[in-house]
Formats: C-alpha cells, sequence, structure tokens
C-alpha cells in the first residue's frame, strides 16, 4: 500500500477513519483489515488467530462489515462476529475469548459521511505506539494470503451485549438491590447508535424507568452525534417534559456518556468522569488517570479523597496504559469517557451510567444539587483546520508569551496555571487542530482560546 493510499485518511495508533466513498472505500478497509488479521497471526505464533469484529449502527456499517469479514478470512483468521454492538462490548469480547485481537467499525463521534476501523489488541485495548506501527509495516507490505484449505471461518456470539451488561451489574460496589428500590426515572438520548442495543436494557435491569429518544438502531443520526452540551437540547427538554431523574446521551458506539441533570440542564462532558470517579475513591485505592484536555474538577474530587490526578495525552490507549502503570482504579477522558480498571481498560459508557444512578443512590440529592456543591469552572472547546507545516512554531510563540505556565509536551502543548489551562494540539481523529482552554470565568477562557488561535491563524493564511 503506497503512501499515495493513505491520502484523505486519519490515520492514528488506534484506527484509521475517512469520508465513506472518499478516501474511505471497501479497498481501503480490505487493506487495512487484510493486514491487521496478518499481524495478529504472527503475535499468535503464526497459529490461527481468532479476531472478534462487531460494528455501530452507521449506514456503512454492514457493507463494510461483510468486506471485514472477507479480508480475515482471506489472512487465515477465524472470526468471532459480535454483530452490532459498543466498542466496549467488543473489547470485552475479546478479553473474554481470548481473542488475538479485535476490530470495531465505527468512526465514533465523527459525522454521519465517515466510518472507520479500530484496531484491539489481544489485551482488549487498542493498540499503542510500537504495536501500530508493526501492523501499518504489514498493511503497506506484502500481504500473505491464505489457499483454500486454510482460510478462516466464522462464527457468531449473539451474547457478547448480555455478557457487558451482566459484568456491570456484578460489579462489587453497585448496590443492584437499592438502585431497583429507588426507581430513577431516566431520560435516554442513543442518537440512532448502538447504544440502542445496549442502554435501554441496562437501565432496565437496574429498575429504571425510562424515557427514550433516538433509540432506533438505523445510524441515521439526527443531529451531530458528538453528545456535547450544544447537541443535547432535545434531551434536555426530555428531561423537563418528563420529570426524570437525570438524563444519559452516548454517542453511536457507546464508549461515552453526557449527563443533563434534574433541571434539563446538560452540565458539560467532563463532569461524567469527576463523578463516576467520586464514587470509585469511596471503594478503591489509588489515584485517578486522565488527559491533558480534562477539566480540573476531577481534581477537585480527587481532593477530596486525598488522592491525585495524574495526566496523560488525549486517547483512550494513552489514558489505559497510564493507568495500568499507577494502578489507577479508575481513569478516563473529560469527553465522557469512564475506565473502571476492575472492569477492563477501555472507556465505557455503561458502566459510567452505573455509576452515576449509585452516586445518585448514595448522595440522595439530586444530581444538580451534586454539580452545584462544586466549583464552577468554565471550559471553551474550539477547533480549525490543521496547518500543512508543523506546529512548533506555534508552540514556542505561546511558551515565550506565557513564561509564567507549566507546560507539558506530552501531547502538543498545554500551559497551565493556578485556575486555569489552555491546550494545543492536533486531532488524531480529523484534520483539525483543536485548542482548549478553562477558567473561573466564560470570558477568561475564551481570551484564552482568543490568544492561542491567533498564531493558528496566522498560519493557515
Amino acid at each position: 500500500m503506497s503512501k499515495r493510499a493513505y491520502e484523505g485518511l486519519m490515520v492514528s495508533v488506534s484506527g484509521v477513519r475517512g469520508r465513506v466513498g472518499e478516501a474511505l472505500t471497501p479497498e481501503i478497509i480490505a487493506q487495512f483489515a487484510g493486514g491487521f488479521g496478518a499481524w495478529a497471526k504472527k503475535g499468535a505464533g503464526g497459529w490461527k488467530a481468532t479476531i472478534v469484529v462487531g460494528r455501530d449502527s452507521r449506514v456503512s456499517g454492514p457493507m463494510f462489515h461483510r468486506v471485514v469479514l472477507s479480508a480475515l478470512q482471506s489472512v487465515g483468521c477465524d472470526v468471532l462476529d459480535v454483530g452490532m454492538a459498543p466498542t466496549p462490548t467488543i473489547q470485552l469480547a475479546v478479553e473474554h475469548h481470548r481473542a488475538a485481537g479485535g476490530l470495531a467499525i465505527t468512526a465514533s463521534h465523527n459525522p454521519i459521511e465517515w466510518n472507520a476501523l479500530k484496531f484491539i489488541g489481544p489485551s482488549g485495548l487498542f493498540l499503542d505506539t510500537i504495536e501500530a506501527t508493526e501492523m501499518r509495516a504489514v498493511v503497506e507490505g506484502v500481504i500473505e494470503r491464505a489457499t483454500w484449505e486454510n482460510l478462516g471461518i466464522i462464527d457468531t456470539d449473539p451474547s457478547a451485549i448480555d455478557f457487558h451488561i451482566d459484568a456491570v451489574m456484578s460489579l462489587p460496589f453497585l448496590d443492584v438491590d437499592g438502585i431497583r428500590r429507588r426507581g430513577f426515572h431516566v431520560a435516554l438520548d442513543c442518537v440512532r447508535g448502538a447504544g440502542g442495543a445496549c442502554m435501554p436494557r441496562l437501565l432496565e435491569r437496574l429498575g429504571c424507568r425510562v424515557s427514550g429518544i433516538n433509540l432506533e438502531t438505523d445510524g441515521r443520526f439526527p443531529r451531530s452525534p458528538e453528545p456535547v452540551a450544544e447537541n443535547l437540547g432535545e434531551l434536555e427538554e426530555l428531561v423537563r417534559d418528563k420529570g426524570a431523574d437525570v438524563g444519559f446521551a452516548v454517542d453511536p458506539d457507546v464508549d461515552r456518556l453526557a449527563l443533563v441533570s434534574d433541571e434539563g440542564k446538560a452540565i458539560g462532558e467532563d463532569y461524567t468522569l469527576a463523578l463516576a470517579a467520586k464514587v470509585v475513591l469511596r471503594y478503591r485505592e489509588g489515584n485517578v488517570v486522565t488527559n491533558l484536555s480534562t477539566s480540573r474538577i476531577v481534581d477537585d474530587i480527587a481532593r477530596e479523597r486525598n488522592r491525585t490526578v495524574v495526566r496523560a495525552p488525549v486517547g483512550e490507549v494513552n489514558v489505559a496504559t497510564r493507568m495500568r502503570s499507577e494502578k489507577a482504579p479508575v481513569g478516563g477522558e473529560g469527553n465522557g469517557g469512564v475506565i473502571l480498571s476492575e472492569m477492563h481498560f477501555g472507556r465505557d459508557a455503561p458502566v459510567g451510567a452505573a455509576l452515576i444512578l449509585q452516586l445518585l443512590l448514595e448522595e440522595g440529592r439530586p444530581l444538580s444539587a451534586i454539580v452545584g456543591s462544586y466549583p464552577r469552572y468554565f471550559i471553551v472547546k474550539d477547533k480549525l483546520d490543521r496547518p500543512s507545516v508543523p506546529l512548533d512554531a506555534v508552540y514556542a510563540s505561546l511558551r515565550e508569551a506565557f513564561p509564567d505556565a507549566e507546560a507539558d509536551t506530552q501531547d502538543g502543548l498545554r500551559l497551565s496555571w493556578a485556575d486555569r489551562w489552555v491546550h494545543v494540539r492536533p486531532s488524531g481523529t480529523e484534520p483539525i487542530v483543536r485548542v482548549i482552554a478553562e477558567a473561573p470565568t466564560k470570558e477568561a477562557a475564551e481570551g484564552l482560546i482568543r490568544f492561542c488561535r491567533a498564531p493558528l491563524d496566522e498560519l493557515g493564511r
């Protein structure tokens, strides 16, 4: 595969994304899936390897699903097909079946015209940098195909989602009986993604009364699928109209969870991890791991239990591997992704939802009151087209402009002070640069954004 074939694709450590029918074609999917399978076979000692395959609900998903199955068979891999399922379900299935790897066909929160392959290693984690480099070398080389008698076979696992739900229900510090007795009323928005196949079943097993919208699993997203506050107006209205205790919104592959309070206000996806950690830290020792773009509210909650927050580069695998090395019980990202280490090292919206219900049970007060008891931060997220030149000059100019700031260069540039921070980094999933700032006031956060955008805008001219 030539470097030219990558044009228009977003190739990152954990996957490859593109617009369907443009950069992302069945041929590209076949090449990456076949290369992944060949790489996984090498890791299994050259023996026939089993790969778990699943997808979200995107319209292009069934087409790419068939391509992936054939590509894996063609390199002699057996396939365990879990069908349409959340990404964390696929990760759990890799671990449960001790598979050589997994492929999730999903573009996560990207718009409807996108799709992608996410590469999952035998540990159930997304590939790290070394694994991804090795795998891409296979993709770009000559992939050895199996002869007729060595083709892979396909089996199915229709119980993968039930296994995932059972695992959530079995969490040792989840008071299932107490949650059932409380009978929470939950408003739910699954944006017509794979969450419709999982979230209502989990909530019903927890004794919740569910008022749902966009639970169909046809992939025809009625709005921008990212579960950020500006996209949750319909869910906010549903909470108010139904008098629900809480609103849950998930993204199409169900690894991110956003919350709407009992007052019908989206509280910001950064609060999901913080509030989930509030529960876990009551029962487990250790610190919290999150990425460089996550709100200081996580630090406030960790401080209640005399714990610290360890920061890692953006990206689930970066947080997960740091959690493993730090032996952290909980971690995740400020985009609504919660990782509970004793469950598995992957962002998991069903886990997040269960922990939030446990928090509401233990606190005995509304979500709005819990959130209102903490300092309010204002986080502003901006993005712009990625310039064609490296960003090193931008980083240098910003460090020079803010010599009093603490600089972290693990992932782009993060400048932090006692009460605010700003993070500038190229996205790994879209051809953009993200600029995120947090401060005690919205005006201060917006000021940091404007200042940091200026040299980026200059580069783009």
